[in-house]
């Protein structure tokens, strides 16, 4: 338990969750995410390989399943699953703990990844770039992500964030990873880039070049990689996977919100 006592913190290697539940049934429901979660990363180890591949692909491993799902509608484009792999933990713990009698609302935060449970009347306000939005039991979305190249993931885009509200933890995370990759200006001189691999040996990249750092930016060119993003962020929107979008760069901001929120 972290210090407040009211949010449980569960590490293993390189997953770090803070759960949180309300208080009618916090104790049981914090009982099944430490069951739920002390396998989770052997699972995923087993089948490392594949889930570096690009999709489509068809692991076996429920987690593992959930990663091919959200990323599997993507193809062709090039993405694999560990681009869901932060979401995907959080939906699966949180999938274990909404069994849990009595539960009103729960949330997991792997990282920046969130998977939410609400009932009826229920909320969850989440913060974004100048202000928050709050999502209601009645809206569809259950997954919010964030990604931008400065974060813990390797991007090969310029966004300083794009957040993402989806149906699944997972869905937001890889769907917020391409649309970050999208934010970009390819050729550009403000912008370092170098192989993934040379950065980090394992990484699913491979060679492609991932953002290092990016310089000044003339605010047509700040608009222009926006506008990139964006367009690939309504793409996903009209084709419903995803339900919203939030893009940020240089203190330049695009969004397409859902109808249901409070922005």
């Amino acid at each position: 338990m972290l210090p407040d006592g009211v949010r449980l913190h569960l590490h293993h290697g390189p997953i770090d969750l803070i759960v949180w539940a309300d208080d009618a049934a916090r104790r049981v429901a914090f009982d099944r995410a430490i069951k739920r979660f002390r396998t989770i990363l052997e699972e995923l180890v087993a089948e490392l390989p594949l889930l570096r591949s690009p999709a489509p692909v068809a692991p076996l491993g429920p987690v593992a399943r959930r990663m091919a799902r959200a990323v599997n509608p993507f193809a062709p484009v090039f993405i694999t699953p560990m681009a869901a792999v932060a979401g995907a933990v959080a939906d699966e713990v949180l999938a274990a703990m909404a069994a849990v009698s009595g539960l009103s609302k729960a949330w997991i935060n792997n990282g920046g990844d969130v998977a939410f449970h609400l009932t009826r009347s229920q909320t969850f306000t989440a913060a974004m770039p100048g202000g928050s939005l709050t999502i209601r039991h009645s809206d569809p979305s259950r997954g919010l992500a964030t990604s931008g190249w400065s974060g813990r993931s390797q991007s090969l885009g310029i966004a300083d964030a794009v957040t993402v509200l989806a149906s699944t933890g997972a869905e937001a995370d890889a769907a917020a990873t391409l649309i970050a990759n999208a934010v970009d200006l390819p050729g550009h001189p403000a912008i370092a880039r170098r192989p993934a691999t040379d950065i980090k040996a394992d990484s699913d990249l491979g060679q492609r070049p991932v953002t290092t750092a990016v310089g000044p930016l003339a605010g047509r060119d700040t608009a222009r990689a926006l506008d990139a993003g964006l367009a690939v962020a309504d793409d996903f929107v009209r084709r419903g996977l995803i339900h919203a979008a939030h893009l940020t760069l240089n203190g330049a901001t695009r969004a397409t919100l859902p109808e249901t929120a409070d922005a």
